[in-house]
């Protein structure tokens, strides 16, 4: 099967839908076509139809059933296209944009893009972080000063916040992964249940002067106080101070406004290409190994655009 290496490849390449299914169904069962249903090997493909028929059970059932695609009247040659653009570009692909590269309506690709990100979402399947952690939290949102009086007083009076930002924790493996969670407060118990979730006991750990980490006791705890310095040695955190410039530029000068209920997403998003930057043996990886990377974690996932729209909220503008 051909490769893409670029995105004018992936398009031209995936606009043959029989090239962009043979390469989805590869992605989903490497093994071989295996039915939804019944879990039955070498099911029928229907060539006119693009689908297959178990000889066991005798249901039919198409690559999109059972995966974040189901339901999804757009064609897989412009969803693999999609996938391709969201996993590889480095500073985001806002909705109007895809909307316009693929030829769907600008609300279809919002849909499409919070579709990829869920697939992009990291469900801890690595285990937990350890090695040399670094740890840190950062404040997303536009500076208070910058807001209509009504809406700036608003946000500061219900949020913790300073100035009414959202936060979030990260925790970063050196030369390794990455994890981002949106937190609603950086309080003592808050933060360190969610290290204690994801970084090994015993881990050497590197966070600022923040009194909120003080008794992390179960790890090898190294402070640096950024009011004195920023490096002492190996203790510092700028490898997610890193992560949060990536972070920032995107939110900031690609998707602009951002609802605190879908913050989660957009780190999600980021963290996946962060975190598949790299192969364990340190070789950079190819944008068509992101790009099927991504495509292979759309099984057993599912959004509605009922449960998208679900929750209201204020809106982070930058």
């Amino acid at each position: 099967m051909e490769q893409p290496k670029t995105l004018l490849e992936a398009i031209s390449v995936y606009g043959n839908i029989d090239v962009a299914l043979n390469e989805a169904a590869d992605s989903r069962w490497p093994g071989g076509v295996a039915c939804v249903h019944c879990g039955a090997d070498s099911p029928m493909f229907l060539k006119t139809r693009k689908i297959w028929k178990c000889s066991k059970c005798r249901k039919q059932f198409s690559f999109k059933a059972g995966t974040l695609l189901e339901d999804s009247p757009i064609g897989l040659n412009k969803w693999l296209p999609a996938i391709w653009m969201i996993a590889n570009a480095r500073n985001g692909i806002s909705s109007h944009e895809l909307g316009r590269a693929i030829g769907v309506t600008q609300k279809t690709a919002w849909f499409i893009l919070h579709r990829i990100r869920l697939a992009m979402q990291d469900e801890a399947t690595g285990g937990k972080l350890d090695g040399e952690v670094e740890v840190d939290e950062t404040f997303i949102g536009g500076k208070a000063r910058n807001m209509h009086k009504s809406r700036r007083w608003s946000k500061i009076a219900t949020k913790a916040g300073p100035d009414g930002k959202e936060l979030v924790l990260g925790m970063v493996e050196r030369g390794g992964r990455v994890r981002a969670i949106h937190v609603e407060r950086r309080s003592k118990p808050v933060l360190q249940h969610h290290i204690r979730q994801h970084v090994e006991a015993g881990t050497a750990i590197f966070t600022d002067a923040l009194k909120s980490y003080d008794g992390l006791n179960d790890f090898e705890h190294k402070v640096v106080d950024h009011a004195v310095e920023y490096v002492r040695g190996n203790v510092h955190t700028n490898t997610m101070e890193n992560f949060w410039n990536l972070l920032k530029r995107d939110l900031k000068g690609t998707y602009i406004s951002v609802e605190p209920f879908h913050l989660f997403r957009y780190l999600d998003e980021q963290a996946f290409r962060y975190n598949n930057r790299r192969h364990a043996n340190g070789d950079v990886v190819s944008d068509y190994q992101r790009f099927k990377a991504a495509l292979g974690k759309v099984t057993g996932r599912r959004l509605t655009y009922r449960k998208l729209i679900a929750k209201e909220g204020e809106t982070i503008r930058f």
